[in-house]
């Protein structure tokens, strides 16, 4: 599983990265992009370059080689390897949905074949979720702060797990042409 988040600023560095994604990523994704909560969204469609972007409900089974986008206003939680939960819990860090919660749950589930990606965004959340990442097995991977519009997100997780590689655009693209993961359900 390939989660990425990122709030503030994110969202240019993130439709950059799904419109260069290489078809050759054997992983299944999911976004959690700080929004707006009661306005009407079209991030998903915005974000469908070459993949449709999905926005699950709860209990949705999740397919291989999909992205998942968390919907407004929930926290998108992966139950086990076949299924997401949304949770109406209390904001994290003035944020529902809350990377943190959403990394957390996949670190849980996913251990090692977990990548988190932090991008841009003004708040400290992701931190303690990409830490989560990395404590189960998992790898880390933060946008540059220089290269971040917003740099308190990624400084907050190199901080807090130096462990964490922090990359600008072209360096992930090239990383994820790399990475070898197995799908979801690829076993």
């Amino acid at each position: 599983m390939i989660a990425i988040g990122g709030s503030a600023g994110s969202l240019p560095v993130l439709a950059a990265l799904l419109e260069q994604l290489p078809a050759s990523v054997n992983a299944t994704m999911m976004i959690i992009v700080h929004r707006l909560k009661n306005v009407v969204s079209d991030l998903d469609r915005l974000l469908s370059f070459k993949t449709p972007i999905i926005e699950p409900d709860d209990k949705e089974t999740i397919l291989p080689h999909r992205i998942y986008l968390a919907p407004q206003n929930y926290h998108l939680l992966v139950e086990n390897e076949d299924a997401f939960a949304l949770d109406y819990a209390e904001a994290l860090h003035y944020s529902r949905p809350s990377i943190d919660v959403s990394f957390a749950s996949v670190a849980a589930v996913y251990g090692p074949r977990a990548l988190g990606i932090l991008l841009s965004g003004a708040s400290k959340d992701g931190a303690e979720g990409l830490q989560s990442i990395i404590a189960a097995g998992g790898t880390g991977i933060v946008q540059d702060p220089e290269s971040a519009l917003f740099d308190t997100m990624p400084r907050a997780a190199l901080e807090l797990c130096p462990e964490v590689l922090p990359m600008s655009l072209d360096a992930m693209v090239h990383f994820l042409q790399e990475f070898k993961i197995s799908a979801t359900h690829d076993q």
